[in-house]
């Protein structure tokens, strides 16, 4: 089976950083698992091209690039702020 890469944005890894130790930990967790087979893991976004992973009270928002076998996380935030300001 095909492994997809994981790309965290400039403003994903700053928003990753600013996170408690334990919070990033799971996040990376949640990520290494999906690397197999992000479809199963990710959830499609309502009225959108992107997706979301739950992590807790966190989400992932990532693009899943099927063609080259990549996760670009673009935005990782708490439930109540991370879907505000979608681009």
């Amino acid at each position: 089976m095909t492994v997809f890469s994981v790309i965290l944005s400039i403003k994903a890894k700053g928003e990753f950083l600013k996170l408690p130790s334990e919070i990033q930990t799971r996040i990376k967790k949640k990520l290494e698992l999906a690397q197999e087979n992000p479809f199963r893991h990710f959830e499609r976004l309502k009225c959108r091209i992107d997706y979301k992973l739950r992590v807790g009270d966190y989400r992932i928002i990532a693009d899943i690039v099927n063609s080259q076998k990549t996760v670009e996380v673009t935005k990782i935030g708490h439930r109540k702020k991370v879907y505000k300001n979608l681009d």
